[in-house]
Order: C-alpha cells, then sequence, then structure tokens
C-alpha cells in the first residue's frame, strides 16, 4: 500500500469492530479573498527565536498555495529568508516598514503593529 494512502487513514490498519467506518476529511479551504479584502498585519516577533527577529504577516485569508506564493514574493522583495506556516507568514530580520510598502503598492490593507 502507499504510504501517502495509508497515512489518509491517520495510520489505521485494521479495526475489529465491525461497525467502524473511516470518516471522510473535508477540504476547509476557504476561497482567496482579493487583495483589496485581505486586512494584513505586519509586527516584528523576537519570541522563543533565540532573540532574532522575525517579521510576522497574520490576517491572510484564503487557500494555503496563495499564502505560499505571497509568502515567496515578499521573501524575494526583501532579499531574506522565512517560511509560512500555521496560517502565519515569516520573513526573517525586522522587515516590517518594507513588507507594509509592498503590501500597499499591490493593493492590500496592511496595518503595522508596534
Amino acid at each position: 500500500m502507499d504510504k501517502k494512502k495509508l497515512n489518509s487513514f491517520g495510520g489505521l490498519v485494521y479495526s475489529t469492530d465491525p461497525n467502524f467506518k473511516i470518516e471522510e476529511e473535508h477540504n476547509n479551504d476557504q476561497e482567496t479573498l482579493s487583495p483589496a479584502q485581505q486586512k494584513l498585519k505586519v509586527r516584528l516577533d523576537k519570541k522563543q527565536r533565540a532573540g532574532k527577529a522575525v517579521t510576522l504577516i497574520e490576517g491572510f485569508i484564503g487557500k494555503e498555495t496563495d499564502m505560499d506564493e505571497l509568502g515567496k514574493k515578499l521573501k524575494a522583495f526583501c532579499g531574506t529568508g522565512g517560511s509560512v506556516k500555521d496560517g502565519e507568514i515569516l520573513v526573517q530580520g525586522d522587515n516590517r516598514d518594507k513588507i507594509l510598502q509592498w503590501l500597499l503598492k499591490n493593493n492590500y490593507k496592511g496595518s503595522k503593529k508596534v
């Protein structure tokens, strides 16, 4: 059996319950809002990061793939690394002003949290 299929059952291999049914996962991806409807918050975070500054972008509503694409664009614009996880876009370093400038230029509604 393919690993991907096995993992889709949550690791379940066998059940002795005759009434057991595997529940289908529902894909709860929301439709991505247009940039003008997005209300993104840009803030600096140093907690649990060994004292290193990370710029967080929160509040994106939409599909994970669209959030990944936005993260790639922001990281390329700032010339730094980062990641997209847990519904947040992380960009290494203190790039709040650069990111807010890029968001406003590309019709996103952004606010800077101090």
